[in-house]
């Protein structure tokens, strides 16, 4: 493992220094090794590492290419080890996502689009409490998404999406549409998008904290029960 984490660390230097750029083809796998003063078995464990983590992509009979390096793509491990946790490592996720999603959307209310306001208040006008987990569970990542679209942080926004994956929402969903509480997060919805619209962002700060909160008040009861 030390020899691959040698080829894993001098190809990530290579991407860094600006040698290989995202869309860039590796050179063939002999003349990297070589290059590197790598063997060629070390340096196949490190591009199957880095195409895992999505730095890489092989295609086969192609080559070997850098990845875009999008955010969205370097934090998509996270989703995974989300889904594998448990509920008790679930609150320490949310508590998480409290601190940053609370931040990001007290942003959002401060730069905001009027056509980005706009998609939000008609996505929380396109629901009600009578739809199903599953629609409930869309909606909630797309209000969730646009909020965090709205920073332009590409980062931020990539991070809260992986720290709440489609997975964790159903279980949470599900939960609380068994508790009755769907309106109740709804409305939370609105209030928060009403924030957003008046470009308020104490208010709409406050509002995603507390939002956030009652899921892990949820979250805690049932860990505990």
């Amino acid at each position: 493992m030390a020899v691959t984490d040698e080829a894993i660390e001098k190809i990530k230097a290579m991407i860094v220094a600006g040698e290989l750029a995202p869309g860039d083809r590796l050179p063939p796998e002999k003349e990297l090794a070589e290059r590197l003063g790598l063997s060629r078995n070390s340096m196949r464990e490190a591009v199957k590492a880095l195409e895992v983590i999505r730095v890489l992509d092989v295609r086969r009979g192609d080559g070997t290419y850098v990845t875009s390096l999008e955010p969205h793509l370097l934090l998509e491990a996270i989703s995974f080890v989300v889904d594998m946790h448990d509920d008790d490592s679930m609150l320490e996720i949310f508590v998480v996502r409290r601190m940053l999603e609370s931040q990001a959307t007290g942003l959002a209310a401060n730069l905001a689009t009027d056509d980005e306001v706009a998609a939000l208040v008609a996505e929380v006008n396109s629901i009600d409490g009578s739809v199903s987990v599953e629609e409930l569970v869309e909606h909630d990542i797309r209000f969730h998404r646009e909020i965090a679209r709205m920073t332009g942080n590409a980062y931020l926004a990539s991070l809260i999406e992986h720290l709440s994956s489609q997975t964790v929402r159903a279980r949470v969903w599900r939960g609380l549409t068994e508790g009755g509480a769907v309106e109740r997060t709804l409305s939370e919805h609105r209030a928060i998008a009403d924030a957003v619209v008046q470009h308020d962002s104490a208010l709409a700060t406050s509002l995603a904290t507390a939002h956030i909160a009652g899921v892990e008040r949820w979250l805690r009861q049932a860990a505990s029960a």
